[in-house]
């Protein structure tokens, strides 16, 4: 197995780290006291000019090959999270819903989730409109700022 690529741009929630090859992208992690560094070509450097776009609020959709996942209801749990519009948010039990799901599983599919932002778990809340948790970052901290900058917030 060779090793993946990447790259590793500045946000305003912490340094961004994609990686994958040239194909597709396999995970994205926020990273704290990180220096930043130029990696990566292909889907990675699209990802990094995507993610950035999305910084600047010139991006709502992201358009990237990503891993896919190794069973149907994952793949169906992650487009329900990827069909959550920029600055909207749905419950974990509403989601469940409309997937024919648990509210449970949802939540456990966010806590998995090797792709924030782009498969935009922060846009899961509890159904009274908390926060509810967040495994990227600085948890619920960075959940809340994501949430602020594509509902204008942050301007």
């Amino acid at each position: 197995m060779y090793a993946r690529d990447f790259a590793l741009i500045a946000t305003p929630i912490g340094m961004v780290r994609l990686r994958g090859d040239k194909e597709r992208l396999d995970a994205i992690t926020i990273e704290p006291d990180v220096q930043p560094e130029v990696a990566g070509a292909g889907a990675l450097a699209e990802g990094a000019a995507q993610i950035s776009a999305y910084f600047a609020r010139r991006l709502m959709v992201f358009d990237l090959p990503l891993r896919p996942l190794a069973s149907p209801r994952g793949m169906a749990m992650r487009d329900a999270m990827v069909a959550i519009g920029f600055g909207q948010t749905r419950s974990y039990g509403a989601l469940a819903r409309s997937i024919g799901s648990g509210a449970r599983a949802i939540g456990q599919a966010c806590a998995r989730n090797s792709l924030p932002i782009v498969v935009p778990c922060h846009r899961v809340t509890n159904a009274d409109g908390s926060l509810g948790a967040y495994s990227a970052g600085d948890g619920p901290v960075t959940k809340r700022w994501l949430l602020d900058h594509e509902q204008g917030r942050l301007i």
